[in-house]
């Protein structure tokens, strides 16, 4: 398959893991190079990535695109990628992720299999050395698990570590909703869309990749929080479908409202017993109280306003 392939990292102010990221992409194995591309957006007010990227241009194997979108948010960023991006196939990889060089193979190989229009695959979270308080929990919220085994699935997963078929999408320049500029989730908008058209969905085992989630976000603090927002999603997916699903709305809230209220009781009574699996429960509990509380003052943001 001759496929041109065009590979996207988004940044924001993380030079450091967007040189791992990029030289990982350099790195791939088993794909013809002359069919590779490197689109690079920088979602920073000023270039601030751009002589890292022409630094990083002189030793890639394929041609390296730098693109500077000054809009904050998420979804600007990403379809700033996707309207310079030259490629049939688009593959996100997030400037905190390192990619084995098997990666990229091992999405097309799926995607061949399948005939998918979107393919995903593992994330394995990785702390450093010196965080030991909720370890196990911390590199567990930054991975992303999934079948044993590579196949068709019904279901979709984030942006980062997948494939995309361009002809698939339903904006194939700009298919990221901007409403999802800073709170994220404009990735589960576009794949829910994509869903309901008729889309097929593929997992690939083996095409798994790092993630090195940056000192400031290994913590509580941070995941509880995103956990919260993270609940939000389906709640408000709900809300601003054309025409708005009540339905689905009240069933999300109320399913929240309940998971909130077990797993908030559970979770305080870990917390009591110091139990080692505290954090997991805290994580429920969040979620649930996202889909029920969802709408303006609730809403949090992560995007646009400092790391992306």
């Amino acid at each position: 398959m001759s496929e041109r392939v065009s590979l996207i990292i988004p940044t924001q102010r993380r030079l450091g893991g967007l040189q791992v990221a990029a030289r990982s992409v350099f790195a791939q194995q088993g794909v013809d190079p002359s069919r590779l591309e490197l689109v690079v957006v920088d979602n920073d007010q000023v270039p601030s990535a751009q002589e890292t990227i022409d630094a990083l241009a002189a030793e890639a194997p394929f041609p390296v695109v730098y693109v500077h979108e000054p809009r904050a948010g998420v979804a600007n960023a990403r379809n700033a990628a996707m309207s310079q991006a030259q490629g049939d196939l688009i593959a996100f990889l997030d400037d905190d992720e390192e990619a084995p060089p098997t990666w990229l193979a091992g999405l097309l190989a799926t995607r061949d299999a399948l005939e998918a229009d979107v393919v995903f695959g593992p994330v394995r979270g990785r702390a450093p050395p010196e965080i030991e308080r909720h370890r196990t929990y911390l590199e567990t919220f930054f991975s992303r698990l999934g079948p044993d085994q590579s196949g068709a699935i019904e279901h979709y997963y984030g942006c980062g570590n997948s494939l995309l078929r361009r002809a698939a999408l339903p904006d194939p320049q700009a298919p990221f909703s901007a409403l999802r500029n800073h709170i994220g989730g404009e990735d589960d908008l576009l794949f829910g869309e994509m869903k309901a058209q008729g889309a097929r969905f593929g997992w690939a085992a083996e095409a798994w990749v790092w993630e090195d989630p940056v000192p400031a976000r290994l913590s509580l603090g941070y995941t509880i929080r995103r956990a919260f927002a993270y609940g939000q999603g389906p709640s408000a997916a709900c809300a601003v479908a054309k025409p708005p699903n009540y339905l689905g709305l009240a069933y999300w809230m109320t399913q929240g409202l309940a998971q909130a209220g077990v797993f908030g009781l559970l979770a305080a009574f870990k917390w009591l017993i110091r139990a080692p699996d505290f954090a997991f429960t805290l994580d429920r509990a969040a979620r649930g109280l996202g889909k029920t509380l969802w709408w303006g003052p609730f809403k949090i943001e992560f995007y646009g306003r400092g790391a992306a």
